[in-house]
C-alpha cells in the first residue's frame, strides 16, 4: 500500500471512530429520553438499533487488524491504530448501557424512580463522551485530564442519588398500608433506580477509558490506564 494510501487509511480511520461515536450518544441519549417519559416505542428503536453498531464495531475492529496485519504500523502509527480499537470497544459497550437504559422503560411511566434525575444525571455522562471522542479527534491531551477529572464529580452524584433510593425505599416501605404488596413495588422501583443510576455511571468510566487510551497515543502517558 502507497504511503499516501496508508495515511488515507489511518484519517479514515479516526473518521469512522467518530461517526460510530456519534451514533452511540444520539442512540444513548435517545435511551435516556425513553426512560425518563416512559416512551416505549423509543425505547424499542433504541434496542433494535443496537445490531447496527455491532456491526459497525466489527467493521472498524476488520479496519484495525487489516491495518497491523498489513502495514506493521509502528510508534505514533500504532498507538492510534490500537487506541481506535480499544474506543470503539467502549463504544460498543456504552451502545450496551444504551440498550439497558432503554429496556428500563415503562409505558406510560414517566421517570425511572422519583429520587433519579434520569435525563440530567445522563446528561453529564453524555458529554463527557462526546468530549472524550473529540479529545480523541483532535489529540488534545488536556482535555482528556478535564474529563478524567469531571469523573469524581458523576461518581459523587450517582452516590448520592442511590443513598436517596435508599431513603425513599426504607420510607415507603416503613410507612406502607399494605406492608407486602407496596414493599413489592417500591423494591422493584428501587431496583430499577439503582439500576440505571449504575449504567450511567459506567458510561462516565468508559468515556475516562477512551481518554486514558487516548493520553496514552499522543504522550505515552499511562496515568490513566487500569
Amino acid at each position: 500500500m502507497p504511503r499516501e494510501t496508508y495515511q488515507d487509511e489511518l484519517e479514515s480511520l479516526t473518521s469512522e471512530v467518530v461517526l460510530m461515536a456519534e451514533l452511540v450518544v444520539d442512540r444513548y441519549e435517545m435511551a435516556l429520553t425513553a426512560a425518563a417519559t416512559g416512551d416505549r416505542p423509543l425505547a424499542e428503536e433504541v434496542i433494535d438499533g443496537d445490531s447496527e453498531i455491532n456491526e459497525q464495531y466489527l467493521d472498524l475492529e476488520k479496519q484495525c487488524t487489516d491495518l497491523i496485519a498489513l502495514q506493521q504500523p509502528v510508534a505514533g502509527d500504532l498507538r492510534l491504530i490500537t487506541a481506535s480499537f480499544k474506543i470503539i470497544t467502549d463504544l460498543e459497550r456504552i451502545a450496551d448501557l444504551a440498550t439497558n437504559l432503554a429496556d428500563h422503560t415503562r409505558p406510560e411511566q414517566t421517570g425511572i424512580h422519583p429520587a433519579v434525575d434520569t435525563e440530567a444525571l445522563g446528561e453529564i455522562a453524555g458529554e463527557m463522551v462526546t468530549d472524550a471522542v473529540e479529545a480523541y479527534e483532535t489529540a488534545d491531551t488536556k482535555r482528556c485530564r478535564e474529563i478524567a477529572q469531571r469523573d469524581d464529580t458523576l461518581d459523587d452524584d450517582c452516590e448520592r442519588t442511590n443513598e436517596q433510593i435508599i431513603r425513599t425505599l426504607l420510607a415507603e416501605t416503613t410507612t406502607a398500608t399494605d406492608a407486602e404488596d407496596h414493599g413489592e413495588s417500591a423494591l422493584t422501583a428501587a431496583s430499577r433506580g439503582l439500576l440505571t443510576v449504575r449504567d450511567i455511571e459506567r458510561v462516565g468510566d468508559h468515556a475516562v477509558n477512551i481518554v486514558a487510551r487516548v493520553l496514552y497515543m499522543v504522550e505515552t502517558d499511562d496515568e490513566l490506564l487500569y
